[in-house]
């Protein structure tokens, strides 16, 4: 009861705490959201938005674009990795060939540079920590190293477990909710990160160039995801003050360890399968799963009037001896 009732308030913290925008929120108007949603593609950021480096280096043309594309004698500079630089002009030239949209950058020196926003975007990274994040995690090769990594640690823990017979989720789990409920929200946030992808994507970059933790700021969709992203903290909080209660340190990091692996599992698999539709139809089965893994296990309903220790039935506990009636 001690967790549930932390649960509750730390999740009527937030929806108090994100009634209330501060002036570094992101809102999102209606004529925002209209457009993102448009099957039509729109330019995110604008003037004075601040970038980072995250390739090598970006080579600015000193000259405007036009004497690029005349042939005159141009000059250019390098802008190293982990540098800022600050949009200064977007001009859209029509007798380029290469692409017809050019953005003039600034740098902390200053000097200022024109290069293509087909070689700009895809070097480049918002100076946001939230869009950095995203922008490491929406790699390929992070994605894949993820993958990885994941197999392995699972494997291993998987031999661990067995040996062991330790608990894990789903199988020789504990006795509390708050497990399986982690391992829920997060398929469950995978899903709809993929829905995102796949039916709104514009929705999703300008999220990217705007992000907000502030689930009441966004359309639905991303309001969903926001809820599902704080209540995997929450959740996740409760489990590790349940584990802790439950079982010794070693069991404990055991169990986490385990956790963390079935919960990567989940988002690898959903966030993939779902891109093809067939992640739908499999995480209703898991829920299926999930929820009757855990109502079939009995569960201790019953608390010690003595030692406060949780027992199946009224009458000896186990724990202190005491008799309950």
């Amino acid at each position: 009861m001690r967790q549930l009732s932390l649960t509750i308030l730390l999740l009527a913290t937030l929806l108090m705490s994100g009634c209330h925008q501060g002036d570094k929120e992101t809102s999102f108007s209606a004529v925002e959201c209209d457009s993102i949603c448009s099957s039509s593609p729109m330019r995110h950021y604008s003037f004075n938005y601040n970038f980072v480096v995250k390739a090598d280096s970006i080579i600015l043309l000193r000259q405007q674009p036009e004497e690029k594309l005349s042939d005159l004698l141009t000059d250019s500079f390098v802008v190293a990795r982990h540098e800022n630089v600050v949009v200064a002009d977007i001009r859209i030239v029509p007798n380029d060939s290469i692409d017809s949209v050019w953005v003039q950058v600034a740098t902390a020196e200053p000097s200022f540079g024109w290069i293509h926003e087909t070689e700009l975007l895809p070097n480049v990274v918002p100076d946001d920590p939230i869009s950095q994040f995203i922008s490491t995690f929406s790699d390929k090769h992070t994605f894949i190293f993820f993958i990885v990594i994941t197999l392995i640690a699972m494997a291993y823990l998987y031999r661990v477990i067995i040996r062991r017979n330790a608990h894990i989720v789903h199988f020789n789990d504990i006795d509390s909710f708050y497990p399986t409920l982690l391992t829920l929200v997060v398929s469950l946030g995978a899903v709809v990160y993929a829905t995102i992808q796949m039916f709104c994507p514009e929705l999703w970059q300008h999220f990217y160039y705007h992000p907000t933790l502030n689930p009441f700021s966004v359309p639905f969709i991303l309001s969903l995801f926001l809820i599902l992203f704080w209540t995997m903290v929450i959740v996740g909080l409760a489990v590790v003050d349940d584990v802790h209660g439950q079982l010794p340190l070693g069991e404990t990091v055991l169990y986490l360890c385990g956790l963390v692996g079935v919960c990567a599992a989940d988002y690898i698999v959903f966030s993939v399968f779902t891109l093809y539709y067939i992640g739908y139809l499999l995480f209703i089965i898991y829920v299926i799963f999930a929820l009757w893994q855990y109502l079939r296990r009995r569960h201790r309903y019953f608390l010690c009037g003595h030692c406060g220790a949780k027992i199946y039935k009224k009458g000896r506990c186990p724990h202190c001896g005491a008799t309950n009636l």
